[in-house]
Parts: structure tokens; sequence; C-alpha cells
């Protein structure tokens, strides 16, 4: 096995029909497949905020999945924010 990637830190605000259609639960087991940790909520405007981590290429594929979205959501846009240090996230979560 080869050494760990470096470790990148997001946050998304994705925009569209993306509420009320399962998208936090989409995100979720999204990130239970990339191996990606976080949260991720619905706000009053919307949208849905994201701030997830994990190695470069899992954040990768994550963010790419994101934004093609989920069978019953319609994804409009895709704002994306880098940190410059990891958060430190050991689960991914949903919250309210």
């Amino acid at each position: 096995m080869g050494e760990p990637e470096e470790i990148k830190a997001i946050h998304m605000i994705v925009k569209g029909r993306v509420q009320a259609v399962g998208f936090r639960y989409f995100t979720w087991q999204t990130a239970n497949v990339y191996r990606v940790f976080g949260w991720v909520r619905n706000r009053s405007d919307g949208s849905v905020e994201i701030v997830a981590e994990g190695e470069k290429s899992d954040i990768q594929q994550f963010m790419k999945t994101i934004k093609k979205g989920s069978p019953f959501s319609r994804i409009s846009d895709v704002d994306i924010y880098e940190y410059t240090e990891p958060k430190n996230f050991h689960q991914f979560e949903i919250r309210n």
C-alpha cells in the first residue's frame, strides 16, 4: 500500500431542487462510499450546505457525485470553497 494522500477539506453550497428529495441522505451515503467525513444540512434559502474532508482523490470523487445529484434532485449550481486546514472530522452526519 502507498503513502496516505493529502487530506483535502471543502465547503459546498448545492443549489437547485435539493430539499425534500432525500438529498441529505444521498450525500451521507456518498460520503460513506468515498470515506469522506463531515456534515450536511439544509439551509433556509433552499440550498444544501456540505462540509467534507478526506483524501484528495476521495474528495474529488465525492464532489463529482454530488454535482451529478441524486435521482430525485436537480442541481442548478454548486459553490465550492477549499479550506487550508483539515477539520479533523471522524464521521459524516446529517444535521438539522
